[in-house]
C-alpha cells in the first residue's frame, strides 16, 4: 500500500506484524534511515539488526527471505535493513511476500527509486507492504518536521528554536532527532511532562551542532572555491569534526539543490524557484547561485562520488578520512569548472 507519513509512523511504532515490508524510496536517504531506526526502537534494544546490501539481492534474491525467517542469534526479535535497493531487488520482495511464514520485518531503502519504479509499484499493490516516498523537506514542511520530532520527545519549540535546529542540521532528520533527544534529557521532557524549547536551552547545550566549520566546508565545496577548500577542511579536522557527517551534509545540500534545479531545467526561473521555498534570507542568494551553477547531471555525479567515499570509509580496509578529503576536493574542482 501507499502510505501517508502518519500511517508509516504508526506502523513502525507498533512494529505491526501485518506489514512484512517497508519500502522507503526517494532522495531523502537520511530521512529514510531515521524512519527505519524507528522500527528498531519499537522492537526493543535487544532486537538484532541484519544489514544487507541491496545490490547483492540481484544474484541471491532468496537471502532476504532466509534472513526474515531465521531466528535471532540470541533469540528474540530481529529486523532486516536493505540499503541501496533498486528494481533488481524486485524478485527478493516477491519471494518475501509469497513466503507462508515470515518472522521478522524488512525495511528496504531505495534512494534512487522513483514512484514509477517496478519495485515501488509492486509494494504499493501489496497489502503486506508499505511504500513511502522520502523527500528532503523545505520551507514550511521542514518546520513541521522539526516540530513533530520535538513533540515526540515532549518539547514545544519556539519558532526561533525550530529555525536554529533546521539551519544547524542542514535539514538532516537524523541529526535533528539526535539533538532533540539530548535537549529532552537536559530539560527532563517527555510526552507526559512537556517543556518549552527555546534559545536558552539551545545555548546551554551549545546546540549549534558543531556546525560552523562544517558549513564553511559545504559552502566552499559547492561554490567551487578551490583556493579555500584545503583551509576549510583543515579547520574542520582541527575542530574534531568527523568525515561521515560532513559527507552526508554535502549530499543533503546537493539533494536540495537537485530538486530546484530539476524545475529550472524544465523551464522555471531559478530566482523564482528558490524564492518560493521561503528560505532564510541569509541563505537565499547563495542558494540561487548554486541552482544556477549546478546542472542535474553534475549533481548526480557528485552525490555518487561522495556516497562512494562514505562507503569506503566504512569498509574494513578503508584508507581513512583521506577518502573524504579527496571526494570533497574533487567536488570543489567540478563546481569551479561549472562557472
Amino acid at each position: 500500500m501507499k502510505a501517508s507519513e502518519n500511517q508509516l509512523v504508526s506502523a513502525l511504532a507498533a512494529a505491526s506484524p501485518s506489514i512484512r515490508l517497508f519500502l522507503l524510496h526517494g532522495p531523502d536517504e537520511a530521512g529514510a534511515a531515521d524512519y527505519a531506526a524507528r522500527l528498531g526502537r519499537a522492537l526493543g534494544a535487544d532486537a538484532e539488526k541484519v544489514a544487507i546490501d541491496g545490490s547483492s539481492l540481484k544474484g541471491d534474491p532468496g537471502r532476504m527471505v532466509d534472513e526474515a525467517r531465521s531466528l535471532a542469534l540470541f533469540g528474540g526479535r530481529r529486523w532486516i535493513l536493505v540499503g541501496g535497493a533498486a528494481d533488481d531487488a524486485l524478485e527478493a520482495a516477491r519471494m518475501l511476500l509469497a513466503e507462508p511464514q515470515v518472522e521478522h520485518p524488512v525495511v528496504m531503502i531505495g534512494p534512487g527509486l522513483r514512484t514509477s519504479s517496478k519495485l515501488v509499484q509492486f509494494a504499493i499493490a501489496q497489502p503486506a507492504a508499505m511504500s513511502f516516498a522520502c523527500y528532503v523537506p523545505d520551507g514550511a514542511n521542514a518546520d513541521r518536521m522539526v516540530v513533530g520530532i520535538a513533540r515526540e520527545h515532549g518539547l514545544r519549540p519556539t519558532q526561533r528554536a525550530v529555525r536554529r535546529l533546521m539551519a544547524a542540521s542542514g535539514g538532516d532528520r537524523a541529526v535533528i532527532a539526535r539533538e532533540v533527544e539530548k535537549l529532552a534529557l537536559y530539560l527532563d521532557a517527555a510526552a507526559d511532562r512537556p517543556r518549552e524549547l527555546d534559545d536558552d536551552a539551545l545555548d546551554a547545550l551549545g546546540a549549534d551542532l558543531g556546525d560552523t566549520q562544517m558549513s564553511d566546508v559545504v559552502d566552499a565545496a559547492l561554490e567551487g572555491r578551490v583556493q579555500d577548500i584545503a583551509r576549510e577542511l583543515g579547520r574542520f579536522a582541527d575542530s574534531g569534526g568527523s568525515a561521515i557527517p560532513l559527507l552526508r551534509q554535502i549530499v543533503r545540500k546537493l539533494m536540495t539543490i537537485a530538486a530546484m534545479r530539476a524545475e529550472v531545467e524544465s523551464g522555471a526561473d531559478a530566482i523564482a524557484t528558490v524564492k518560493k521555498r521561503r528560505l532564510h534570507f541569509r541563505e537565499e542568494a547563495s542558494t540561487i547561485r548554486l541552482v544556477q551553477r549546478w546542472r542535474s547531471s553534475e549533481i548526480a555525479a557528485a552525490i555518487e562520488r561522495l556516497r562512494r567515499a562514505e562507503r569506503g570509509l566504512m569498509s574494513a580496509s578503508s584508507a581513512g578520512e583521506i577518502l573524504s578529503a579527496v571526494a570533497i576536493t574533487e567536488t570543489t574542482r567540478r563546481a569551479a569548472r561549472a562557472r
